[in-house]
């Protein structure tokens, strides 16, 4: 006669039915709970990287073998820092909020500053400002009223990829006749006002390069 030991009973169906029905909430719960974790966490937000630098691309292996002389014959360091302060202290006063940037002779920046909350761009655009009064020999705003009675010179600044579009807001620095830098302002609500701001920088160092 078999002992009880040597068959394992198994549980009726209906106790089955109830514990596979409780595994079964036990785990939606658990999903659930997750799901609500994840949307609890906030997603991190990679940050956009700058689309264009205003300093230009890192030096290749070629260029760091070649000598380097100083920078071209300019205004010294500390008449463009005084230059740029005066530049955007006259755009803050009108609330603009502005970047000014002060080049040698040939166009390589000596100082760039822009005030608290300006926008990033304004760098790249008072660099084309600069590119401008580099290419023609006079202020950027000059160069757009030029282009705006010469269809062939307006073609010409769209095709250079230092320029593209002539906006005002730019003058050279001259030593009698010399070129000896440029002053260029971005940032205001029209170029006329940045213009404003860079003559009020020329007035305050006049005379002194």
């Amino acid at each position: 006669m078999p002992s009880r030991l040597d068959k394992v009973r198994e549980p009726p169906e209906d106790v089955v039915k109830q514990l596979q029905k409780r595994e079964g909430t036990s785990m939606k719960k658990l999903l659930l709970a997750s799901v609500s974790l994840m949307l609890a966490v906030p997603a991190v937000q990679a940050q956009p990287a700058n689309p264009a630098p205003t300093i230009a691309a890192a030096p290749t292996a070629e260029e760091m073998k070649l000598p380097r002389p100083a920078r071209a014959k300019g205004i010294s360091t500390a008449l463009a820092i005084e230059a740029a302060q005066v530049a955007n202290a006259s755009c803050l006063a009108s609330t603009y909020k502005t970047t000014t940037l002060v080049t040698d002779s040939v166009g390589v920046p000596i100082v760039v500053i822009s005030n608290d909350g300006a926008a990033a761009i304004t760098q790249r655009i008072a660099m084309t400002k600069a590119q401008a009064v580099l290419k023609y020999g006079t202020s950027s705003g000059e160069v757009v009223a030029k282009a705006g009675k010469d269809t062939a010179l307006a073609a010409e600044i769209k095709a250079n990829p230092l320029i593209d579009t002539a906006r005002p807001g730019a003058f050279p620095l001259r030593s009698g006749s010399e070129l000896v830098g440029i002053i260029s302002v971005s940032g205001a609500p029209g170029g006329d006002k940045d213009e404003v701001c860079a003559q009020a920088a020329i007035a305050k160092i006049q005379g002194r390069f």
